[in-house]
């Protein structure tokens, strides 16, 4: 458990508590490369949402905050009166790179263009550290077409692609959740509102499991086509029936 400071550019408190991985917390190499934290643009609802930067922006992380009333922490000799605790875990910046690709790709008509004229934000002006992230100029491939010109490289977005990489990380969620022998059978069957008298752990219940964790990360038009890709049928709440008609009773006419 550690307790992170945060540069003053962010209207947040000046410390938290959080659980973190060591990478996420590692001392800087240089003065300007400590650990960042910072609201990036969500790649589901393009909401503001707080990431970490390790130092030297070689590793993105995802924050969630887990919140109760009426808490507050002691550190030191002082009292935290924002008692929330982070969990701070590892995050593909891919996910993030991709929304601004697919922003892209529908302004500029499918042009192939360089990656820092794409992930730019005049909100979100640390976005651009994603590039910096490791590995990530090595799987960008993954979801995009790649054109090279001279020394330059170009790319636009390709759904094809995504597509398949995404039911990889589907895939890799699916294998997760049995090794940990993590039962979704009776999740997917509330999230979907079936009722059954026995349930069972299907293939289809891990793998529309998984694929409503990868939603969290991605527009819910591409959420949707991922459903397609992998053979899912999309259920639909059902409708409610109408309530049933009473009888009216009428009173006799006086004569």
């Amino acid at each position: 458990m550690h307790g992170a400071k945060q540069r003053p550019a962010d209207a947040h408190p000046g410390q938290w508590v959080l659980i973190a991985p060591e990478a996420a917390t590692d001392p800087p190499k240089t003065p300007d490369s400590e650990p960042l934290f910072t609201k990036l643009r969500n790649p589901s609802t393009g909401e503001a949402t707080l990431y970490l930067f390790n130092s030297g922006a070689q590793q993105l992380f995802e924050v969630k905050a887990f919140h109760e009333e009426c808490r507050s922490w002691f550190i030191g000799q002082t009292v935290q009166q924002d008692g929330r605790l982070l969990f701070v875990t590892p995050m593909d910046p891919l996910f993030l790179i991709l929304y601004y690709l697919i922003k892209a790709d529908k302004e500029q008509q499918g042009k192939f263009q360089p990656l820092d004229q794409v992930v730019l934000d005049s909100d979100y002006p640390n976005c651009p550290l994603l590039l910096k992230c490791a590995d990530v100029k090595q799987h960008i491939h993954h979801i995009t077409e790649e054109k090279e010109i001279g020394s330059q490289k170009f790319h636009k977005y390709s759904q094809e692609k995504t597509l398949k990489w995404l039911k990889k990380k589907v895939n890799q969620t699916v294998k997760a959740l049995k090794g940990n022998n993590i039962s979704v059978g009776e999740r997917v069957r509330a999230a979907t509102f079936i009722s059954v008298t026995q349930i069972t752990d299907s293939k289809e219940d891990y793998i529309r499991y998984a694929h409503g964790l990868i939603s969290e990360y991605i527009p819910e038009d591409l959420s949707k086509e991922l459903l397609k890709y992998l053979g899912l049928p999309e259920f639909k709440s059902p409708v409610p029936e109408p309530p049933l008609k009473m009888p009216v009773q009428r009173r006799a006419k006086k004569k």
